[in-house]
């Protein structure tokens, strides 16, 4: 099959090992451990989670013409099944975090945003891909000019190609650039063109709730609100996580579901109308959320190319987020192990 398409946010993430007593501490030598070099954002992390799964994948961002760009892309081009489509921007510079973990104390990190600044997906040519999938908007900052008109751009000419879109979103930060940003009327256009959006709770209340009319409640019950706003904007497949919570999937009509896409359209009839929760998996030892959110919709979208049924794929969304909680990686046999019932869906996959 065609490589699947993810465009947007890429970063590199530069973890140095910290002892419990490292601080900042002007003039003051510190010893620290080795320094982890990773990528990141949700190109990297949904990407390779699918890769991860047995779905060949492009990888389409924008990086500076720097040596961290250099990095990313080599650290991409040595990764089994993924394919780099990374547009190198003159002048500008890559994106990385820093992430600062002492021992027994929460992360911190340190963000650049560089070149994902200036990202549109302008120079992006889906071709004959059978889905595109877009994320972080909120760190994409470009992709908002205008009220959101490369955004929606950038989905139509996807769907045009026949291409099912898929969207993720992040937090936004209320007191940052994109805070004053009108998602309402933003996230109103790009649900008109995306077949599946698959965002946390919280990047809906983030960016929603103050305008939504959806009062604080429940996460189950603001969950299924914020469904029905997203579906109300035309959006066919609505996957939110919501933590402890677990996941809600939502669809629209069948007349909807047919105007999907390769992926989604000859699920229409066993997928339209669905309905349904599901509870995350227990994990004994809760090693990273970092990426979980991502491994989740890389679940959910490789279930879909799969042709799996709405149970099976919001469960099979669960176990790759479980499995990276876990400190593993949703490969084949991890995943059988975790969802005896997905094993199916590797059976082409490890052949």
């Amino acid at each position: 099959m065609t490589a699947m398409v993810v465009a947007g946010h890429i970063c590199l993430d530069l973890t140095p090992q910290l002892g419990a007593s490292a601080r900042l501490d002007p003039g003051r030598l510190i010893d620290v451990g080795p320094l982890g070099i990773g990528l990141g954002g949700c190109v990297a992390n949904t990407g390779l989670a699918l890769a991860d799964l047995g779905a060949d994948v492009s990888l389409h961002s924008t990086v500076g013409d720097d040596e961290l760009g250099r990095i990313l892309a080599d650290t991409v081009a040595r990764r089994p099944r993924l394919h780099s489509d990374l547009h190198v921007a003159p002048g500008r510079t890559t994106s990385y975090s820093l992430v600062l973990e002492p021992a027994g104390h929460d992360r911190t990190f340190w963000h650049h945003t560089g070149a994902n600044a200036v990202f549109t997906g302008d120079t992006l040519d889906v071709g004959d891909a059978p889905l595109l999938h877009v994320g972080y908007p909120p760190l994409l900052p470009a992709l908002l000019d205008d009220g959101g008109a490369p955004l929606e751009r950038l989905l139509r000419r996807a769907r045009e190609r026949g291409a099912t879109t898929s969207l993720d979103l992040a937090v936004v930060d209320p007191s940052s650039e994109v805070g004053s940003v009108d998602w309402t009327g933003v996230l109103r256009r790009a649900a008109a063109m995306t077949d599946i959006l698959s965002p946390s709770l919280d990047d809906l209340t983030s960016a929603l709730g103050a305008t939504s009319g959806i009062p604080p409640l429940p996460a189950a019950t603001a969950a299924q609100a914020y469904a029905d706003l997203l579906l109300g904007w035309g959006a066919a497949v609505v996957a939110i996580s919501a933590g402890s919570d677990g996941l809600l999937l939502r669809t629209a009509s069948a007349e909807r579901l047919q105007r999907g896409g390769r992926l989604l359209a000859p699920l229409a009839s066993s997928w339209a109308d669905t309905s349904l929760r599901v509870r995350p998996f227990l994990v004994e030892r809760v090693v990273t959320t970092n990426g979980a959110g991502d491994a989740s919709t890389a679940g959910l979208l490789f279930a879909v190319s799969r042709g799996a049924s709405p149970t099976l794929a919001a469960h099979t969304a669960a176990a790759a987020a479980a499995a990276v909680i876990s400190g593993r990686r949703p490969t084949a046999e991890v995943m059988s192990g975790i969802l005896p019932a997905a094993a199916n869906l590797f059976a082409t996959v490890e052949g």
